[in-house]
């Protein structure tokens, strides 16, 4: 029996989402997209589905979801806010029952969401995990087209730099480092992965000298969980971790904060990155972009990321199974 496909959330009616979808017809890639058929392009060539069976190819399938309002581009409506997040959660029901193999979602706008419907999650990663249960996840941003692979996981997020030290904590960087190991093995086929753990402070801090979280408690930390039986390498300086050869002696780089893991990834795979939520019950990836209300309805945005998050999608799922 086929795998079921994935499905792809059509994210913010005003962004880019909408027009990516007819773009990853021609991937291969058995797929529904869901979403109020009226928001994408004109001239699409869909058709309509009632489940998530084995779709038609070269043309797109659309699980229809109703939406109160058409589409402007670059102009979020309040009124479309409840329908993004609808959507969310029928997806996750949805492949939380099985009868898709993963969800690939796209951008969503979360201030739209908050203006129009008091969505109160920092983001879309935090979302899907409530709806999961309230499970720990870790956020990893992964690259697809350079080699060795980029693959990054920053342990806290979303927080201005000033709150990093204190947020950065053992048991955070623990769950990250541990939910990353596990994923590794579930998703990506890695037998025995290697970590590596990138220090809070320049230089890892210098031995102290500049700053003493690594000497105090990241150290002490890494050589527990050595003990434990994972191969970690760490605290490193972030700014040599990421170069060609660096790259090759780890799968995966835990990053004490936001920019120091997406800066890297971004500068080497900016089109190919693809967003990865961890620890999961089902498969979620995303493209690494943002709604891109600047250029949407131009028929301008590029699917290299989107088409990337699919199969990555598609490759996971057929990996966890």
């Amino acid at each position: 029996m086929a795998a079921p496909p994935i499905l792809v959330t059509c994210g913010e009616p005003a962004g880019i989402g909408p027009e990516l979808a007819p773009k990853l017809t021609g991937t291969g890639i058995p797929f529904i997209w869901l979403g109020d058929p009226r928001h994408l392009p004109d001239g699409t060539d869909w058709i309509e589905v009632q489940d998530l069976s084995t779709p038609p190819e070269g043309v797109l399938a659309v699980l229809r979801h109703e939406f109160a309002a058409p589409a402007r581009p670059g102009q979020p409506d309040p009124a479309n806010a409840a329908g993004v997040i609808a959507v969310i959660e029928r997806a996750v029901r949805l492949a939380l029952d099985g009868a898709a193999s993963g969800i690939c979602t796209m951008p969503i706008h979360k201030k739209a969401l908050k203006d129009g419907a008091g969505f109160a999650f920092p983001g879309h990663t935090e979302f899907l995990a409530h709806l999961a249960g309230d499970v720990k996840v870790a956020m990893m941003l992964a690259s697809t087209t350079v080699a060795p692979p980029c693959r990054v996981v920053p342990a806290t997020i979303h927080i201005p730099l000033s709150q990093v030290p204190e947020a950065l904590t053992a048991d955070a960087l623990e769950d990250a480092i541990r939910i990353t190991r596990e994923a590794l093995i579930r998703d990506f086929g890695i037998d025995a992965p290697r970590l590596a753990v990138a220090g809070l402070n320049p230089h890892a801090g210098e031995g102290g000298a500049m700053g003493g979280e690594e000497t105090g408690w990241i150290a002490p930390l890494i050589a527990r969980l050595r003990e434990d039986g994972l191969n970690i390498a760490g605290p490193l300086p972030a700014d040599t971790m990421f170069h060609a050869p660096a790259r090759a002696q780890w799968d995966a780089a835990i990053c004490a904060y936001h920019d120091q893991a997406l800066i890297p990834i971004k500068t080497l795979d900016f089109a190919g990155g693809v967003n990865v939520t961890l620890g999961l019950p089902f498969i979620r990836t995303s493209p690494d972009h943002g709604t891109a209300f600047d250029i949407a309805g131009q028929g301008r945005a590029d699917p290299a990321s989107a088409i990337a998050a699919l199969r990555m999608a598609a490759e996971m799922a057929a990996t966890r199974r």
